[in-house]
């Protein structure tokens, strides 16, 4: 376990004495807490990592396989009905 220093002014420092005291707990049990919180949350990178692997596995739920014969010709992708 890793020990951090946080200044604090004064009165948030009295304040958080006198809540951690309400709670029975100490203002490190406070903070840690919260940090773990944070720490807990998922970053952004995971969770694009795990849309990624979600839209893997619908796409290999539905056969897993691209192929070319499924794409649209460049003259279907620019059709426009406006132009007809």
């Amino acid at each position: 376990m890793k020990n951090i220093t946080v200044s604090v002014g004064d009165e948030v420092y009295h304040r958080a004495r006198v809540r951690a005291a309400e709670l029975r707990t100490s203002v490190s049990a406070i903070v840690r807490k919260i940090l773990e919180d944070v720490a807990a949350e998922e970053t952004e990178a995971e969770r694009l990592k795990r849309l990624e692997c979600e839209t893997i596995d619908r796409i290999q739920a539905r056969g897993g396989r691209f192929s070319a014969s499924n794409r649209l010709s460049r003259e279907r992708i620019h059709e426009r009905n406006a132009l007809r």
